[in-house]
């Protein structure tokens, strides 16, 4: 339970509507249990080096756990290149370590997962965990209404799918925004969990909130407190 508060956590702050016209941005989160007297933060960056690259940071903690996750990625045109990627959860449970390196020239992803190599054929349109996020901010400020990606996770390629159920207004601890709903979809044949995303429409497609069902009927909500977007504070009516 505690893992999937920080899965969750790790959806945050998907930060740029146009993938070609990425902006820099902070935010934090604040995240709570339905049924549990549990909370927790967040908090996800994006930043442009000298070098052109940009990086995404982030970090999640609660009281007994603890998340961070970076990914560096380049712009080629309109599409997305991840360079490398750092995931490590640390705490009590289960400590997870991920480091992956994007071979465009080879045409291969290779880094560990848990100690485990691996080694994966490297196509355009491959991204990792979080780079995908920037891909599915582009694809919901372009007015699309279901998305597809083929992400890095473990030791496969797997689909993420994702499709739009409409707009509503969302009340934030910034005020209330404007949002696109957006639902993660699943074979509920294969996973009972369900991914509801609200994406501001006026502030670069910025994530406002979360909701997630767990598949033992555990819900949680993940809000967003505040933040900034290419130097402007955002808030909502």
């Amino acid at each position: 339970m505690r893992r999937a508060l920080l899965f969750a956590l790790a959806l945050l702050a998907l930060p740029s509507a146009q993938a070609a016209d990425l902006k820099p941005f902070s935010a934090s989160y604040t995240a709570d249990w339905k049924q549990l007297p549990m909370s927790g933060t967040a908090e996800r960056s994006l930043s442009k080096g000298a070098d052109g690259d940009w990086t995404l940071n982030f970090k999640a903690s609660m009281v007994i756990a603890s998340l961070t996750e970076s990914s560096t990625l380049r712009m080629d045109k309109e599409t997305l290149l991840p360079q490398k990627y750092h995931f490590e959860r640390g705490g009590l449970g289960k400590a997870k370590t991920v480091d992956l390196d994007f071979d465009w020239s080879a045409k291969k992803v290779t880094g560990t997962d848990r100690g485990d190599a691996i080694t994966l054929p490297l196509n355009r349109g491959v991204l990792d965990k979080s780079s995908y996020q920037l891909a599915l901010q582009h694809d919901v400020a372009a007015g699309k209404k279901s998305m597809s990606y083929q992400v890095v996770d473990g030791d496969e390629i797997d689909t993420y799918d994702f499709r739009v159920l409409g707009e509503e207004k969302v009340q934030t601890k910034a005020g209330s925004i404007d949002a696109i709903k957006v639902e993660r979809v699943r074979d509920p044949t294969q996973s009972k969990r369900v991914t509801v995303l609200w994406f501001a429409k006026s502030w670069d497609y910025l994530l406002v909130q979360l909701q997630q069902v767990e598949t033992d009927g555990k819900e949680y909500t993940i809000m967003l407190q505040d933040g900034t977007v290419d130097g402007r504070k955002v808030q909502g009516s």
